[in-house]
């Protein structure tokens, strides 16, 4: 009878003890927690996650998770790799979570559905709140963003450029450690374009992004690689290059948006994307961008977009104009076109 008792004890205990890793309303210990401590735990877990994946996991796990989970507070510390979305997940759903994080003060969640609207969705006057309400809060690359904004006048006529709103809001970014932001103010104070030209400052801000470039490498690296072969590869604006990084989420949403469309902004008006891979810019008018004044084919949002796809790319790829012409004259007499290299 004793040993029927314990067992009937020890059935009870077992039933009534919650089980690990399931948070279901009303279980055990979860529900025992106070919401404050939930959401704390949920703002490092938002914080520091990989992928989208892994909030929406949280998300969807229980209606408390859910509740908790779409906290202003965890929401405004969402890490920009939970802010991630790819192009082809994006969706109304996708929309409302970004608009929700920004609404919450989340600044990557600005600047990432800022570009979205602006270049994607068309919506320049919402794009750009999005961006400026994030450059307020010094983020950079909303600072960056907004000045090459202002250099090409996007969402606007081609009289419309503002080139010293351009160099403040490159200056900003540049004072913050904005690699491009520092090159492209560099190539500004070189050339006098926007600024007062100052050849020898625009050659040290040239220079100060390349070391900052040479100590991500270094400190990236893992290999055993003298540091003479680290060396050659670097300075990007003076002949030689480093390996490109990995571009921001909302570069990577309009490199794929476009990507989708088969590299057509606008059907029938004749818009370009930024010839650098990585940017996914688009222009907003015709004759936006730069063209490459070799061949007039690349065209480029930014000075740091043309530096860096010149080394990756385009070096081996650029035929100059003339050299078009003189084919093009050499076809069209009937004569044998020069095989020689370009």
């Amino acid at each position: 009878m004793k040993r029927r008792r314990l067992a009937r004890e020890e059935e009870d205990l077992g039933r009534k003890r919650p089980q690990v890793g399931v948070a279901e309303e009303g279980s055990g210990f979860f529900s025992c927690l106070p919401d404050d401590l939930v959401v704390t735990i949920l703002c490092r877990l938002s914080a520091s996650t990989a992928r989208p994946s892994d909030l929406l996991g949280v998300l969807i796990a229980c209606k408390r998770l859910n509740r908790l989970g779409l906290d202003p507070l965890v929401l405004s510390n969402a890490s920009v790799e939970s802010l991630a979305i790819r192009a082809m997940k994006w969706s109304a759903s996708a929309h409302r979570f970004l608009k929700r994080c920004a609404d919450a003060g989340n600044l990557e969640a600005c600047y990432i559905l800022g570009m979205i609207r602006f270049y994607c969705l068309g919506n320049r006057r919402s794009g750009l709140s999005l961006m400026a309400r994030a450059a307020i809060c010094n983020h950079m690359e909303a600072l960056y963003s907004l000045a090459v904004i202002h250099f090409n006048g996007s969402g606007r006529s081609n009289s419309d450029r503002d080139l010293s709103a351009g160099v403040a809001f490159c200056a900003r970014a540049a004072s913050l450690g904005h690699e491009d932001a520092i090159r492209v103010l560099g190539h500004c104070l070189q050339d006098g374009y926007g600024v007062r030209r100052n050849a020898a400052k625009g050659r040290r801000f040239l220079l100060l992004a390349n070391a900052r470039e040479l100590a991500v490498v270094l400190s990236t690296s893992s290999s055993s690689l003298p540091h003479c072969r680290r060396l050659c590869s670097l300075l990007r604006d003076f002949w030689c290059s480093t390996p490109a990084g990995a571009p921001h989420p909302a570069n990577q949403f309009m490199v794929e948006w476009f990507a989708a469309r088969g590299g057509v902004v606008v059907e029938s008006e004749g818009l370009s994307l930024c010839s650098y891979g990585g940017c996914g810019r688009p222009e907003t008018r015709r004759h936006e961008f730069r063209r490459c004044s070799a061949c007039g084919v690349a065209s480029y949002c930014s000075r740091a977009c043309q530096a860096l796809h010149w080394k990756l790319a385009h070096k081996a790829e650029c035929v100059p104009m003339e050299r078009w012409l003189d084919l093009a004259a050499a076809s069209a007499d009937g004569a044998p076109a020069d095989g020689g290299d370009l």
